[in-house]
């Protein structure tokens, strides 16, 4: 069995979650919302979203261990309209925050047929995917928003303003492919450019200014100038909204001041989700609308490929794919973030997992 790569060793999901929830337990966590936490951030390592995943524990033990965000937070959800909620998150992880958030967008949406729920007082919450996943689990149709610390400009100005803005997707299809969307207003993941700077790592051409607003290869210059919006203007358009959506409208932080989760260790975050749940059997009945996504997934797939490809996929499909693989093969993880990891478990009494693919009999 290989179980190291050039640079890289490889983990189970099992033990990486067990790992995730002890550090947590460890900073003051309860064992749920540990487990919550744990559970998101190796599900984006399981779909290859490695940016989102356990690299992200060092930055958030360190905002625990600073006290900006509440391990044990209060949730207030305000009911404030038939099918609409207000959650304060308390300042808790943005995980708990956005699984509970999510849970009552489900809720409300099983009332009324739609549920929209606006949070503040959140922190980040990990890969977007993660809560319309949720949303497709119990079979409906689902929108995550969330504004981010500034990572880019404004179009025409060269400092960091807006944020990267995720926004994510879900569309279930019955037993057929899902419809599942996530990414960034930005042409890159901020975190890719923090860990290409850990590791003095250069970055593509056009992805990223430095600190001048000149365009720049350099991992660390790039953290610390600003990553650019995809299609130009329009993803700079984009994050805007998220901004008006997440921020403005929830009562969050806004115009660049959610606080960055790496660096941003003097007060809460404040950072603002915006969730939407509703039924797929609003207008025809489900058997009717589950047919009609498997036939558009079928045609789609059925197009004539263009040169270089060799198979279309839905979105969502290769992460799918992914999680596949390393649900039964392991997930590889970089020696440096083993590294940040064993120093941060050193801290608290806890150990590395032993690497090791998963026993062939894992569920």
């Amino acid at each position: 069995m290989q179980q190291r790569e050039t640079g890289k060793q490889i983990y189970s999901a099992a033990a990486l979650k067990d790992f995730t929830a002890r550090l947590l337990i460890a900073h003051g966590l309860t064992e749920g919302d540990a487990e919550t936490v744990a559970d998101g951030l190796v599900l984006a390592n399981l779909r290859g979203v490695d940016s989102h995943g356990i690299a992200r524990l060092p930055s958030y033990c360190d905002r625990l261990r600073a006290g900006v965000v509440d391990p044990r937070p209060e949730l207030r959800v305000t009911q404030v309209a038939a099918a609409a909620a207000h959650l304060d998150g308390g300042n808790g992880m943005g995980f708990v925050v956005g699984d509970r958030a999510m849970s009552e967008a489900i809720r409300l949406a099983g009332e009324s047929g739609i549920g929209l729920v606006g949070v503040r007082r959140s922190n980040h919450f990990g890969m977007s995917a993660l809560y319309v996943l949720k949303a497709i689990e119990a079979g409906f149709i689902s929108f995550v928003y969330t504004n981010s610390s500034p990572a880019m400009p404004v179009w025409g100005a060269r400092s960091a303003f807006l944020g990267a803005s995720p926004f994510a997707a879900g569309v279930p299809a019955g037993d057929g492919t899902p419809f599942v969307l996530d990414m960034a207003c930005t042409v890159t993941a901020r975190g890719k450019l923090k860990f290409a700077a850990q590791r003095g790592e250069p970055i593509a051409p056009g992805l990223a200014l430095d600190s001048q607003g000149r365009p720049t290869t350099d991992g660390q210059a790039a953290f610390e100038g600003v990553v650019l919006p995809f299609g130009g203007a329009k993803g700079a358009a984009l994050a805007m909204l998220m901004d008006l959506l997440c921020g403005v409208f929830t009562g969050a932080a806004f115009a660049g001041g959610v606080k960055n989760p790496f660096t941003g260790l003097s007060g809460e975050a404040d950072v603002g989700h915006f969730f939407v749940a509703f039924r797929p059997d609003l207008f025809m009945p489900e058997p009717d609308y589950e047919d009609r996504m498997r036939r558009l997934v079928a045609a789609a797939k059925a197009e004539p490929l263009a040169e270089g490809f060799d198979e279309i996929l839905i979105p969502g499909e290769p992460e799918a794919r992914t999680a596949a693989l390393r649900k039964s093969g392991g997930i590889p993880v970089t020696d440096d973030v083993i590294e940040a990891l064993r120093i941060e478990a050193a801290a608290v009494g806890e150990a590395m997992p032993a690497p090791g693919a998963p026993s062939p009999d894992a569920g």
